[in-house]
């Protein structure tokens, strides 16, 4: 095809809208409908001519277009994306008695009696990986992982290359700004495929379909995950902003969103009390096998939106839902010997060496035994037939021995009185059940491992510092303690196999901008028992530096939301060994100083719930809402009666009347702006 002139270019112009338009309309009928009204051949002939114009043409390239489905150039890095409001997880019920419980905790919460009917909405539990689609005014604007609830990672390009994730919503009046929560999966047929044409390159197949996924999505080349038919299916929404009224139930949310062209599961069903519930249950576990898709439980959700604000969520998960897991697939195998594992924190667990057992299509060669007091009670040896299933369909674990099958070989499994890495003597603290080696940072796992953790993404993100290399410098004994990483030089780094300058320069660089983490990430990386990634947090927020942190004792500590005695205990113990606090002043020394936003009881907003509704004139949403949370406030994207002020800009619409029938407190944007201590043209005030 000849290049065109400036002339004769609209012609060129109205075919590839019509070409957009096409492909759009097929990829919705194909992906969201299952009714292609196209043959293969014929959409894979518009989907060429499409790419084939876009390439000659690309003045006149779209990001909207459906050709960005075929990936672009690689990215150096995924950047963190920090979700407006947190992905939660979900609670699980394991079997038909504990959804009978949820419904139970449900009425109790909302003081129903046993006469009212409750509406749920069910469906799949797809397994995948969780994603957030960010649309402003209709356009897909960013795609970001769930990553530790809070923060995620920016997979935007790599979602684009999803069919039946819309680029653009369907309609004329999207919402100014719509955050739906959804799930990214691979098809079964896909995932065989993949794996067949991996085995035939001699490379490494993956183990289900959701490591599939997630490995897909999360390649840095776009390209390749083009090449995989990845799919997604929504299922909620975040923050929403339109002018009318947001849907009042599950059930029409997901309505709203296949009305936009966003994919909804085709199996979701709305049904009247929990024993219409349980039987969904029992027919969709009959039915998991036959579906096109992995799934391993079942979603229960309140259907009314008002009981759910109601209910409100925990910590980590909402009141108002629950996971019906399936039963694990289980298998029978031989104990053929034992290993012992030293972690981080020198514990040495037990790791059962079985015969290979295949398992829902993974192969199975090892099995935690969690510790000695669970061998005992489950009376298992080595050489003993065991059952062994996936917890969840993911972990490996033996769930009972076979002792009608034992033929007097079975040998008995000792507990450890010796590390089996250093040799310092293994002891058994008082009331716990794990076996720990004495051996400390001088114990080579519980060093590395507990260096691996201080440097992993979700703690101190220190790129390129990964297992072989601390590994190795373990060995050459270039470091004793986290504080030693920050101490490293060029001329250390280099005694390193397979260090050049650059590498070695971009790692001391990388050390060098961990420096200013979070102060909820530092004090995550220092590995202190019981305190994972959400305790972390809770503690930064109550505290200004782990100095502070350090002097806090355990009548104080248990008064921080959800920390108890055990964990307050923990944390206690940690500030009072020498050795730690001399790691940490040697790390304060290097010039690692957290960064944190010190909420306290004088801040404007504190404890305050705010809701933002309408147009503001003098800063955008995400400037607003910085400045609530700076001020020890939260921002949300609901009106209930738990909203404690409703900043109403220009054309307000449902939010506000909604906060007006509630009774909740209303003020314009200028009145905002001088609560939060601000002068009306954004500058901050001087007092």
């Amino acid at each position: 095809m000849e290049q065109l002139s400036f002339f004769n270019v609209t012609p060129v112009r109205e075919r590839l809208d019509e070409l957009r338009r096409l492909v759009e309309e097929h990829n919705q009928a194909y992906y969201e409908q299952d009714a292609p009204t196209v043959s293969d051949a014929e959409y894979d002939a518009l989907f060429r001519e499409l790419c084939v114009l876009e390439e000659q043409h690309p003045e006149l390239a779209s990001p909207l277009s459906p050709a960005v489905r075929v990936g672009g150039r690689p990215l150096e890095r995924f950047t963190q994306v920090q979700h407006r409001l947190p992905m939660l997880s979900l609670e699980n019920a394991m079997n038909l008695e504990e959804i009978q419980l949820f419904e139970q905790r449900v009425r109790s919460g909302l003081l129903l009696d046993d006469a009212v009917v409750l509406q749920y909405q069910c469906e799949p539990k797809m397994d995948g990986l969780a994603i957030e689609l960010v649309y402003e005014n209709g356009l897909l604007v960013q795609a970001s992982t769930r990553g530790d609830g809070i923060t995620g990672e920016d997979v935007t390009a790599n979602v684009r290359t999803i069919k039946s994730v819309p680029l653009r919503l369907l309609g004329d009046n999207p919402p100014e700004l719509l955050e739906v929560r959804g799930e990214v999966y691979l098809p079964r047929a896909a995932f065989v495929h993949l794996n067949r044409e991996r085995e035939e390159a001699g490379e490494p197949v993956f183990a289900n379909p959701r490591n599939a996924a997630a490995g897909s999505l999360r390649q840095l080349d776009p390209r390749i995950a083009a090449r995989r038919p990845l799919a997604c299916v929504c299922y909620g929404v975040g923050v929403l902003v339109m002018q009318d009224e947001g849907p009042q139930t599950q059930s029409a949310l997901m309505q709203f969103l296949a009305q936009y062209g966003l994919p909804v599961s085709s199996l979701a069903v709305t049904l009247e009390g929990i024993t219409a519930v349980q039987d969904r249950f029992r027919w969709l576990l009959e039915e998991r096998d036959q579906l096109p898709y992995e799934i391993d439980g079942m979603v229960i959700k309140l259907n009314q939106r008002i009981h759910q604000e109601e209910l409100g969520v925990k910590s980590r998960a909402p009141r108002w839902a629950v996971a019906g897991k399936f039963p694990p697939r289980q298998g029978t195998t031989i104990i053929e010997g034992i290993e012992l594992s030293v972690g981080r924190t020198g514990v040495i667990t037990p790791v059962a060496l079985l015969r290979p057992v295949e398992l829902s299509g993974v192969t199975v060669a090892r099995a935690t035994l969690h510790n000695w007091d669970e061998i005992r009670r489950k009376d298992i040896h080595i050489g003993d037939h065991v059952v062994v299933e996936r917890a969840g369909d993911v972990i490996p674990a033996v769930v009972r021995v076979l002792p009608e099958r034992r033929d007097g070989s079975q040998q008995t499994i000792v507990e450890p009185q010796y590390c089996p890495v250093c040799g310092s003597s293994a002891l058994r603290e008082e009331q716990e059940v794990a076996v720990r080696c004495q051996g400390g940072l001088g114990c080579p796992p519980q060093l590395a491992e507990s260096l691996i953790h201080f440097a992993s993404r979700d703690a101190m993100d220190i790129s390129g510092l990964g297992e072989r290399l601390i590994a190795q410098l373990c060995q050459q004994q270039l470091v004793h303690d986290a504080a030693d990483i920050y101490h490293l030089s060029l001329v250390d780094l280099m005694q390193l196999e397979r260090m050049g300058p650059t590498l070695a320069g971009n790692l001391l660089q990388a050390i060098e901008d961990s420096k200013k983490r979070p102060l909820s990430r530092f004090l995550f990386a220092l590995g202190i028992r019981h305190v994972g990634a959400r305790t972390a947090a809770l503690l930064a927020e109550r505290y200004g530096s782990w100095q502070d942190l350090a002097q806090s004792p355990p009548e104080l500590l248990v008064q921080v939301r959800d920390i108890g005695p055990t964990v307050a205990a923990s944390i206690h113990q940690f500030f009072a060994s020498e050795r730690n606090l001399m790691v940490l002043q040697r790390l304060d020394a290097a010039g690692v100083i957290p960064e944190v936003v010190r909420i306290v009881k004088g801040s404007r907003f504190a404890g305050v719930s705010v809701v933002f509704t309408g147009g503001l004139e003098r800063m955008s949403r995400d400037a607003a809402r910085q400045l609530v949370e700076s001020e020890g406030g939260t921002v949300t994207g609901s009106v209930s009666k738990k909203t404690g002020l409703v900043v109403a800009g220009s054309d307000a619409g449902g939010k506000l009347a909604k906060a007006l029938a509630l009774g909740v407190p209303v003020i314009s944007e200028e009145m905002f702006l001088e609560q939060a201590g601000r002068v009306p043209d954004g500058t901050p005030d001087q007092t």
